[in-house]
Protein backbone atom coordinates (compact mmCIF):
# COMPACT_ATOMS: atom_id res chain seq x y z
CA UNK A 1 0.00 0.00 0.00
CA UNK A 2 1.24 3.48 -0.88
CA UNK A 3 2.22 5.94 1.81
CA UNK A 4 -0.51 8.23 3.05
CA UNK A 5 -0.57 11.84 4.18
CA UNK A 6 0.81 11.99 7.72
CA UNK A 7 3.19 9.03 7.30
CA UNK A 8 6.91 9.43 7.92
CA UNK A 9 8.72 9.36 4.58
CA UNK A 10 10.97 6.29 4.32
CA UNK A 11 14.62 7.17 3.96
CA UNK A 12 16.51 5.97 0.90
CA UNK A 13 19.93 6.26 -0.67
CA UNK A 14 19.86 6.39 -4.46
CA UNK A 15 22.39 7.23 -7.15
CA UNK A 16 22.31 10.38 -9.25
CA UNK A 17 24.64 11.02 -12.18
CA UNK A 18 26.17 14.48 -11.91
CA UNK A 19 28.80 16.36 -13.90
CA UNK A 20 31.30 15.09 -11.31
CA UNK A 21 30.20 11.48 -11.72
CA UNK A 22 27.79 9.26 -9.78
CA UNK A 23 26.68 10.69 -6.43
CA UNK A 24 24.76 9.06 -3.59
CA UNK A 25 21.67 11.02 -2.54
CA UNK A 26 20.17 10.23 0.85
CA UNK A 27 16.69 11.58 1.55
CA UNK A 28 17.46 12.15 5.23
CA UNK A 29 20.32 14.49 4.23
CA UNK A 30 17.79 16.68 2.38
CA UNK A 31 15.04 16.72 5.02
CA UNK A 32 15.06 19.96 6.99
CA UNK A 33 16.71 22.01 4.24
CA UNK A 34 13.57 22.49 2.13
CA UNK A 35 10.29 20.77 1.39
CA UNK A 36 10.74 17.89 -1.02
CA UNK A 37 8.68 16.76 -4.00
CA UNK A 38 9.35 13.20 -5.10
CA UNK A 39 8.12 12.35 -8.58
CA UNK A 40 8.25 8.66 -9.35
CA UNK A 41 8.05 7.95 -13.09
CA UNK A 42 7.94 4.55 -14.81
CA UNK A 43 10.70 4.81 -17.44
CA UNK A 44 13.18 7.12 -19.09
CA UNK A 45 12.77 8.04 -22.76
CA UNK A 46 9.00 7.44 -22.76
CA UNK A 47 6.65 10.16 -23.96
CA UNK A 48 4.58 10.84 -20.83
CA UNK A 49 7.58 10.68 -18.48
CA UNK A 50 9.58 13.01 -20.71
CA UNK A 51 6.71 15.49 -21.01
CA UNK A 52 6.11 15.44 -17.25
CA UNK A 53 9.71 16.07 -16.22
CA UNK A 54 10.31 18.62 -19.00
CA UNK A 55 7.23 20.56 -17.84
CA UNK A 56 8.47 20.47 -14.24
CA UNK A 57 11.96 21.53 -15.33
CA UNK A 58 10.48 24.44 -17.31
CA UNK A 59 8.44 25.57 -14.31
CA UNK A 60 11.01 24.87 -11.60
CA UNK A 61 10.97 28.53 -10.48
CA UNK A 62 7.46 27.95 -9.08
CA UNK A 63 8.76 25.12 -6.91
CA UNK A 64 11.82 27.13 -5.88
CA UNK A 65 9.49 29.94 -4.77
CA UNK A 66 7.60 27.39 -2.64
CA UNK A 67 10.87 26.30 -0.96
CA UNK A 68 10.76 22.88 -2.60
CA UNK A 69 13.43 20.59 -3.98
CA UNK A 70 12.02 18.43 -6.80
CA UNK A 71 13.52 15.00 -7.44
CA UNK A 72 12.61 12.61 -10.26
CA UNK A 73 12.92 8.89 -9.51
CA UNK A 74 12.84 6.00 -11.98
CA UNK A 75 14.18 2.47 -12.11
CA UNK A 76 16.55 3.32 -14.93
CA UNK A 77 20.29 3.25 -14.35
CA UNK A 78 21.92 6.65 -13.71
CA UNK A 79 23.74 6.67 -17.05
CA UNK A 80 20.48 6.17 -18.98
CA UNK A 81 18.91 8.93 -16.86
CA UNK A 82 21.80 11.26 -17.66
CA UNK A 83 21.42 10.62 -21.41
CA UNK A 84 17.65 11.11 -21.14
CA UNK A 85 18.05 14.40 -19.26
CA UNK A 86 20.61 15.71 -21.77
CA UNK A 87 18.53 14.69 -24.80
CA UNK A 88 15.25 16.00 -23.40
CA UNK A 89 16.31 19.09 -21.46
CA UNK A 90 15.34 17.73 -18.04
CA UNK A 91 17.04 19.86 -15.42
CA UNK A 92 15.68 18.47 -12.14
CA UNK A 93 17.87 15.95 -10.35
CA UNK A 94 17.12 12.36 -11.34
CA UNK A 95 17.63 9.49 -8.93
CA UNK A 96 18.14 5.90 -10.00
CA UNK A 97 16.03 3.37 -8.11
CA UNK A 98 17.56 0.55 -10.14
CA UNK A 99 16.69 -2.14 -7.60
CA UNK A 100 13.22 -0.63 -6.94
CA UNK A 101 13.86 -0.30 -3.18
CA UNK A 102 12.38 3.22 -2.95
CA UNK A 103 9.37 2.30 -5.12
CA UNK A 104 8.66 -0.64 -2.81
CA UNK A 105 9.21 1.43 0.37
CA UNK A 106 6.77 4.08 -0.90
CA UNK A 107 4.28 1.41 -2.00
CA UNK A 108 4.32 2.43 -5.65
CA UNK A 109 5.98 -0.55 -7.40
CA UNK A 110 3.88 -2.22 -10.07
CA UNK A 111 3.13 -5.90 -9.81
CA UNK A 112 4.50 -8.08 -12.59
CA UNK A 113 1.62 -7.50 -15.02
CA UNK A 114 -0.62 -4.48 -15.57
CA UNK A 115 -3.66 -6.00 -17.32
CA UNK A 116 -5.51 -2.74 -18.07
CA UNK A 117 -2.53 -1.46 -20.06
CA UNK A 118 -1.38 -4.88 -21.27
CA UNK A 119 2.14 -4.17 -19.97
CA UNK A 120 4.71 -6.11 -17.99
CA UNK A 121 5.92 -3.61 -15.39
CA UNK A 122 7.21 -5.69 -12.45
CA UNK A 123 8.90 -3.44 -9.87
CA UNK A 124 8.72 -0.31 -12.03
CA UNK A 125 7.36 2.68 -10.10
CA UNK A 126 3.84 3.88 -10.70
CA UNK A 127 3.63 7.54 -11.67
CA UNK A 128 3.40 9.20 -8.26
CA UNK A 129 3.92 12.47 -6.43
CA UNK A 130 4.81 12.92 -2.78
CA UNK A 131 5.30 16.19 -0.90
CA UNK A 132 7.50 15.79 2.17
CA UNK A 133 7.79 18.59 4.69
CA UNK A 134 10.95 19.73 6.49
CA UNK A 135 10.26 17.27 9.32
CA UNK A 136 10.17 14.32 6.92
CA UNK A 137 6.38 13.85 7.02
CA UNK A 138 4.37 13.12 3.87
CA UNK A 139 1.97 16.05 3.36
CA UNK A 140 0.63 15.00 -0.05
CA UNK A 141 0.52 11.61 -1.73
CA UNK A 142 -0.88 10.69 -5.14
CA UNK A 143 -0.34 7.43 -6.98
CA UNK A 144 -1.62 6.79 -10.49
CA UNK A 145 -2.49 3.23 -11.48
CA UNK A 146 -2.21 3.84 -15.24
CA UNK A 147 1.23 4.94 -16.47
CA UNK A 148 -0.24 7.59 -18.79
CA UNK A 149 -2.06 9.47 -16.01
CA UNK A 150 -0.26 12.48 -14.53
CA UNK A 151 -0.39 13.66 -10.92
CA UNK A 152 -2.45 16.74 -10.07
CA UNK A 153 0.33 19.34 -10.00
CA UNK A 154 -2.04 22.09 -8.85
CA UNK A 155 -2.70 19.97 -5.74
CA UNK A 156 1.06 19.39 -5.29
CA UNK A 157 1.64 23.16 -5.35
CA UNK A 158 -1.30 23.74 -2.99
CA UNK A 159 0.23 21.27 -0.53
CA UNK A 160 3.54 23.14 -0.74
CA UNK A 161 1.77 26.50 -0.23
CA UNK A 162 0.15 25.13 2.93
CA UNK A 163 3.62 24.47 4.35
CA UNK A 164 4.76 28.07 3.96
Amino acid sequence: MALQTGDKAPDFTLVSKTADGPQLVKLSDLVGKSNIVLLFVPMAFTGVCTDELCDISGGIAEYDALDATVLGISGDNPFAQEAWAEKSGITIQLLSDYEHTAAKAYGVAYDQFLPEANLIMGGVPKRSAFVIDKEGIVRYAEVQEHPKDLPDFAAVKAALQSLA
